[in-house]
């Protein structure tokens, strides 16, 4: 058995800003991937950076998720530094459209909230979008700028980020599945790989996305990290699209040398990463009304897994293990979420304490509902 400071079960985006975090403060730190690192959810992503554009109301995880924001330009430079590779991070805005006299209203709604929130915003005329985004669609009522949601080329992102932690030392042990945690009284003692290998940790941090759930069970855990699929789509097109554009649960995406991304479906299958006739048309329906489809020449498709969990809500910080702590669940902002949870978890674990309050997002409170429900069930 080999052992190591600290043991990070999953290599994604959050996996690797953790692990880089701890061992940029001379920690030991061993990534066990079950695949390739950010092959999976992370790669999948579009990239965006963008905690203002459905938000209404500034409650505790607006401010975690705008606190991650305002990290990524130091970031995104210092896994540009320490890679030698290029992310592709961009400041430049979202435009989020109203394409029905509905969806104006929303937005209503929307420019009211960040004027309560002093944040900025910038309401655009059908004339003036047409101006700044010369690609829109005909029948665009109007739009809202947000400054503040920026977007990064996730893929680059995630092989930069892998790059970066092992040339600070950190362990990455590809292709090798953690088959079970095995405990004695409160504690992790070891992980069992695939390959009958067993690695002890003074601590684990179960950073394993959508697969997490099936690792904690076994223990008698409540986890419930659940995948919902997204399924993308990638074009080509002659004029680049000078920053994102969404509508709804919609929206393009900018990559460089012309590409852009389209997304994206929500679907609660199970662990299927299929590629669907009827996911991509919906997708298709909803960009037409966005740009004209003629204009974009078909790249490829791909599908992927998504961490859920029940209130939507990643799960982070201590449960009832003593050196077990959670790091998964972040839906569909794990990569807006990556620096500040990388901060958070590294924090906890070095000192014990956090600068942002991680009670909320505890692992304990879908134990404590399941109790309530219980009680609730017995009292009826």
């Amino acid at each position: 058995m080999r052992s190591t400071d600290v043991a990070i079960v999953g290599g994604g985006i959050i996996g690797c800003s953790i692990a880089l975090r701890l061992a940029q403060q001379g920690v030991r730190v061993c990534v066990i991937e079950r695949g390739r690192p950010g092959a999976e959810a992370s790669s999948a992503a579009a990239g965006m950076i963008a905690p203002q554009g459905e938000a209404i109301a500034a409650g505790d995880f607006f401010r975690l998720c705008t606190a991650s924001r305002d990290l990524y330009a130091d970031f995104a430079s210092e896994i540009e530094e320490l890679s030698g590779e290029h992310v592709g991070y961009r400041r430049d805005g979202t435009v989020v459209l109203a394409l029905d006299p509905e969806a104006d209203q929303e937005l209503d709604k929307l420019q009211r909230a960040h004027l309560r929130l002093r944040l900025p915003m910038e309401r655009l005329d059908a004339a003036t979008l047409r101006e700044r985004i010369p690609q829109l669609a005909s029948g665009i009522r109007g739009g809202l700028l947000v400054p503040g949601d920026h977007w990064v080329n996730n893929e680059r992102l995630t092989q930069a980020l892998a790059k970066a932690c092992e040339r600070c030392g950190v362990c990455i042990q590809p292709e090798t599945e953690v088959r079970a945690l095995r405990t004695v009284g409160s504690r992790v003692e070891c992980l069992e790989l695939s390959a009958g290998e067993r690695v002890a940790a003074g601590q684990v941090v179960l950073a394993a996305g959508c697969w997490s759930s099936r690792l904690a069970a076994p223990l008698g855990l409540c986890v419930p990290v659940e995948p919902c699929r997204g399924q993308m789509l990638e074009f080509e097109s002659d004029t680049e699209l000078p920053c994102v554009v969404r509508a709804g649960h919609h929206y393009l995406v900018p990559r460089q040398d012309g590409r852009v991304l389209a997304g994206s479906t929500m679907e609660h299958v199970g662990f299927d990463k299929a590629v669907t006739g009827e996911g991509l048309w919906s997708i298709l329906t909803a960009i037409g009304r966005i740009v004209p489809l003629a204009g974009l020449r078909f790249r490829r498709a791909w599908a992927g897994l998504r961490p859920d969990t029940a209130d939507h809500l990643p799960i982070l910080g201590y449960g009832e293990h003593e050196n077990l702590v959670f790091a998964t669940g972040h839906f569909r902002n794990g990569i807006l979420l990556a620096p500040i949870t990388a901060r958070l978890i590294a924090d906890l674990i070095l000192t014990g304490s956090t600068s942002h309050g991680i009670a909320p997002y505890s692992v304990l409170r879908f134990r404590n509902a399941r109790q309530g429900a219980k009680r609730t069930a017995t009292v009826t």
